[in-house]
Formats: C-alpha cells, structure tokens, sequence
C-alpha cells in the first residue's frame, strides 16, 4: 500500500473516530502525525513536528486569553448594555443588535462569542415573546458574518495558510463574502419567522423579569447574569476594574488593524499587562482560553504538514483535477465540507480542503479568493446543526420544555442549509473564475 493511500486512510479514520467517540481531532492529529511520519515516512520527531504552527497557537491562545479578561469581569456585559440602550424600549429590533454584536465580538477575536450572546438573547426572547428560534439563527448567522474577519481566528488561519503556500490571501474577500452571505440569510430567516409566534413553553410564564438561564458548561455565566436584568433603561456604569480591560481591548484592535501588529504577539502582551494589574484576573483568565480549539487547530496543522512531505496531497489533487472540469471539483468539494462540518469541526474540514486544492489553485483554473470565500461559506453555513458548537449553545440555552422542538427545527434547518448552502456558495467561487475567463 502506497504513502499516499495510507494518509488518506487514516485523515478519513481520524474524522470517523472523532466523530464518533467525540474525540479531539488534534489530538489525533499528533498521533497519526507522528505514526504516519515516524513508522511510514520514517522521519524523526523533529521532521513530523516540523509543520506545528508556532505563529497560529500564539494567536489561539493570546486572542482567547485577552477575551477571558472581558468575559469574566464583565466588559462584554457592559458592551451589551450599551448596545440595547440604543435601540430603547424597540424590543423587536433587539435580534439585530444581538446579530450585530455576535458578528462584531467574533470579527475581533471573541471565539465563542454565541456561547457569550446566546443566554442574553434567548432570555431576552422568550422574556418579550419574540420568537426564539429566530433569535437564535440570527445570534449563529451573525457570528458565521463576522467569522472571517482579518484579525478573526478563522480569518488568520485561512490567509497565512494560503500565504505559507505561496498562493496570495485575499483577506477584503474572505472577510465580505461571508458577512454578506449570512446577513441575506438572516434576513430571510427574520422575515419569515419574525411575526410568527414561535416556540412557547408553559413554564415560560411563570419566568420573572429576572429569571436566569442556565448557561453551557464553560459557557459565558455572565452574560447570562447580565442577559437576566437587561433594559432598555439601564443604567449602564463602567467599574474602575474593567476600565483597563476596555483599554486593552482597543488598544488590540487599533495596534493590529491600523498599525498591522501580530495579533498573536499583541493580545499576550496586552494579556500579561492585565494579569499584572490583577494577577487573580489572570489566573481567572487563564480558564477562558480555548484550549481545545488550540489543540485541534495545530494537532491538524500538524499532520496536514505530514500529508505534504507524503505527496498525498498532489496525489489527491491530481484525482481531483482529472475530473477535467475544475468547477465541478470545486462543488463536489464544497459539498464534502458543509456534510462533514455539521458533524465535525468548520475549521478542521477547511484546513483539509485547502490543503488539498492548493495544486489546482495554483494552476489558475479556479479563482483563489471566490475559492476560498465559497469553501469559507460552505463549510460554516451548517453551523446551526446542534452536533456543531454553536448550535450546541443555543440548545442548551432553550427552556427545556421546548428543547426537544427547537431541537428538530435547528435538523430541519442544519439540512436545508446543507442541501442549499454549499451549491449558492459555490456561485460565489464560481463567478469570479467566469469573469476571469
């Protein structure tokens, strides 16, 4: 049996496994890269560690330090507040503020920003009989808007993954399609279902206009402590203990957009100024850091780089392109991605189908950035999926009489999004490479 073969087969048993037993890709992704490396291609461990991504695990873990600080002592809280206060006591428009807000948190970093805007919206929801189904789709497409933003986790890791291939980053396109994507979908999903009554539950009666919602295991407690007493007439304050987080938050934003600072390098640094100032906050901080995500995102990495030194990677490509018609390979591709994504990691399956259509890419007969943007949608419009992390949030943050229904209307929409979602997608990848022709 061919290298080749074998990397294949065991990429296709890491997915299955992790699946199945719900097991961390990345750390899979260690082990098949150092047993395909070591007993297959024979390489020291220094040679199939080669490919960890130093740059990337420095941004994972500064992006999601820097964003425990807001999370614990309140900022993001505080964010909110003021967000509501703008729209007064017009509560129907409040499921585009919480839109807006996931899109924005998530655009600088905020990697789980539903797990920190879902308990406020849904509460909020079912407090002032707006429909919580579509609260929660717009909470989800707002963050897939904001997801690939040139500072975002996904955002970086997609454009220096195409920059360490030697194929040019296209972050203005990557960043807009997507965001104008799912805000379309977002306005489909409000006009349809925004006069609709949606899913009630009795208990939801009896709820006071402080009644809490149980928050996700590792999710953002404060924010639903906030999510509980949240008015268009709050009166909003900023304690003295978060002003230097608020600073540090801007400062990131500024340093990284304006003067082009490594993100990764920036929010540590910032990071440690605030464990400084208060050493509690940062060993609080500390927690919030995502380090599952860190784990899956290099263990991949890691084993991608691997696959590279096999040639697995041309060899796929090459079955790829003997297709003959390299649109149709994109569509089949992005197909594979959003079926795959709704059971498994968004970024794991993007990571895999870029490695892969990199030779192809390189030959210029599909458009690099439509590619990327298109793959960027498919692989995350299935999101809503309740097997996927945010369709998890907004799950365990519905009252549990009505679980078991929004549960069937997120599989109904998680499907139609894979049966539709990945072809419209693919237009987008595909009229670029039609212009250029």
């Amino acid at each position: 049996m061919s290298a080749e073969l074998i990397c294949v087969i065991v990429l296709g048993l890491m997915f299955v496994i992790g699946t199945w037993r719900d097991l961390n890709m990345g750390l899979l992704g260690f082990i098949a890269a150092a047993g395909v490396g070591g007993l297959v291609l024979d390489q020291a461990p220094e040679e199939f560690l080669a490919g960890f991504p130093v740059d990337l695990f420095l941004t994972l873990v500064g992006l999601t330090y820097l964003f425990g600080f807001a999370q614990n002592n309140g900022v993001i809280d505080v964010i909110v507040r003021w967000c509501v206060r703008i729209v007064g006591g017009r509560t129907g428009l409040m499921p585009w503020i919480f839109f807006a807000l996931t899109a924005i948190l998530i655009a600088l970093g905020a990697l789980f920003a539903v797990a920190i805007i879902a308990p406020l919206a849904l509460s909020f929801a079912r407090r002032h009989r707006i429909n919580q189904f579509m609260t929660g789709l717009l909470v989800v497409h707002g963050a897939l808007a904001g997801a690939f933003s040139p500072i975002s986790v996904y955002g970086i890791f997609i454009n220096d993954y195409l920059a360490k291939n030697g194929l040019t980053p296209t972050p203005v396109s990557l960043f807009f399609a997507p965001l104008v994507f799912n805000l379309v979908f977002a306005i489909a999903v409000y006009l349809v279902l925004h006069r609709r009554p949606g899913l009630r539950a009795e208990a939801d009666d009896e709820l006071s206009p402080d009644a809490a919602v149980p928050a996700p295991e590792g999710g953002a407690a404060s924010a639903v402590r906030s999510g509980a007493s949240v008015t268009a007439e709050a009166t909003v304050r900023l304690e003295r203990s978060q002003i230097p987080t608020l600073i540090g938050l801007i400062a990131m934003a500024l340093s990284v957009i304006v003067f082009g600072w490594d993100v990764g390098v920036v929010t540590i640094t910032i990071s440690a100024v605030l464990a400084a100032i208060d050493p509690e906050a940062g060993k609080a901080a500390m927690s919030k850091v995502s380090w599952s995500v860190v784990v899956l995102i290099t263990g991949v990495l890691t084993y991608i780089a691997v696959l590279q030194e096999a040639g697995t990677v041309e060899w796929v490509s090459a079955g790829i392109s003997a297709i003959g018609i390299p649109l149709l390979a994109a569509l089949l591709l992005f197909y594979m991605s959003g079926l795959i994504s709704a059971l498994a990691s968004s970024l794991a399956i993007i990571g895999v189908v870029i490695a892969l259509a990199v030779p192809f890419l390189e030959s210029g007969d599909v458009h690099v950035g439509g590619f990327v943007a298109a793959l960027a949608i498919a692989a995350t419009i299935v999101d809503i999926s309740p097997f996927s992390t945010n369709g998890a949030m907004l799950l365990a943050n519905v009252h549990p009489a009505i679980r078991d229904r929004y549960y069937r209307q997120m599989i109904g929409y998680a499907g139609l999004m894979c049966l539709i979602g990945p072809g419209l997608a693919w237009v987008v990848a595909a009229v670029p490479t039609w212009l250029a022709g």
